[in-house]
């Protein structure tokens, strides 16, 4: 491929590591981190949860199945920033729209290849997640000055970077249920999964009151998954409380568990890494079974705090770490989890969640 100028990966704490920009050159920084999905790769691409993070890849070929528009999670890329280790150009997959490269040149988004990311995998999970900028610029004094106006994740509201400016409709409207949805970040398919269960749904945005979503007289209320910090998110936990106060069906995914948590007066906080992959094993404390799950987070809720909540319970967890994955309250409609039951392309362990949620409207 012409153009495949070299490049630079420089960490903040003055780390560098090297590769060559697969033709779509420039400059882009943000939260560095890893996904160690084998497929997926235009799903997580397109994942509001991502935005504005520079993505590896930890699976060693990328683009090799090319894209298909039926399988995006949001409107545009959401990530800063790609890295991965070997990039294909050209794709053998009958159904694909267009090669990988073609999706990210529509977005001009900065794309590095030919790094070895086992090395850049190991440096982040031993020193933490952290800002970084790529580019296939070369001084290194004028990267670090534009590395300094890299926002740090703690503290960052960025669901109103992501959700819908208006208000809009999905579903037929003779449907069983109506669902109300706060969108902080939503992927496509969590949609699609209340469609197929019959449901009509009203989309609002991050800042929506109870006033404005109850006049819908939804049967149930759902908050989404996201980016950022939960905590800035003032609007959302008032929204959260109102809906709780008056015992409605809610359900929680992501940034949407994070915000009940908060609600409740129970914290979160910043992982070292985070999850991020289509393998984490979950165990439902309810039935005793196991489940393979999608996640996506950077951010956790205080599983001791859970637990030491008169009004909640633990009903999942993170079996490689023993993280909260999931939560319920003892005397509301309300429960929630930290991970994906909505993947595409999968695992699909999980998707009776949304069964559970209808069990409860």
């Amino acid at each position: 491929m012409e153009n495949q100028k070299s490049a630079i990966i420089l960490l903040e704490d003055g780390a560098i590591f090297k590769g060559k920009s697969i033709g779509i050159n420039g400059t882009a920084f943000g939260e560095i981190c890893f996904n160690t999905g084998m497929t997926g790769y235009q799903e997580i691409f397109t994942d509001p949860s991502y935005y504005g993070q520079l993505m590896i890849a930890t699976n060693a070929h990328i683009g090799n199945y090319g894209t298909n528009e039926d399988e995006i999670e949001s409107d545009k890329i959401q990530i800063s920033g790609l890295i991965c280790r070997n990039f294909s150009f050209n794709y053998s997959r009958h159904n694909a729209n267009q090669s990988l490269f073609d999706f990210l040149k529509k977005q001009n988004l900065v794309t590095i290849t030919e790094v070895d990311t086992r090395a850049l995998v190991s440096y982040i999970r031993d020193k933490g997640v952290m800002n970084a900028i790529i580019s296939t610029e070369t001084d290194i004094d004028k990267l670090k000055k534009e590395l300094t106006k890299a926002p740090n994740m703690n503290g960052l509201e960025l669901a109103s970077k992501v959700t819908t400016k208006k208000t809009y409709f999905i579903g037929n409207e003779n449907a069983k249920y109506k669902i109300a949805v706060l969108d902080l970040g939503i992927k496509k398919n969590i949609i699609r999964n209340f469609i197929k269960r019959d449901c009509y749904v009203k989309v609002f945005p991050y800042n929506t009151t109870f006033k404005e979503m109850s006049a819908f007289k939804p049967d149930g209320y759902f908050l989404s998954n996201g980016p950022g910090d939960p905590e800035p998110l003032i609007e959302a936990q008032i929204l959260t409380k109102e809906i709780i106060k008056r015992n409605l069906p809610l359900f929680g995914i992501c940034l949407g568990h994070q915000i009940i948590a908060l609600a409740n007066g129970i914290k979160t906080y910043k992982m070292h890494n985070g999850h991020r992959g289509i393998n984490h094993p979950v165990k439902n404390l309810i039935t005793g079974k196991a489940e393979i799950t999608s996640q996506n987070h950077g951010f956790v809720v205080d599983r001791k705090e859970v637990e030491d909540h008169n009004d909640f319970e633990v009903t999942h967890l993170h079996l490689n770490d023993n993280t909260l994955a999931g939560m319920q309250m003892k005397n509301k409609n309300c429960f929630s989890v930290q991970y994906h039951p909505e993947a595409n392309p999968g695992p699909h362990d999980s998707t009776y969640l949304f069964d559970e949620f209808m069990k409860r409207l």
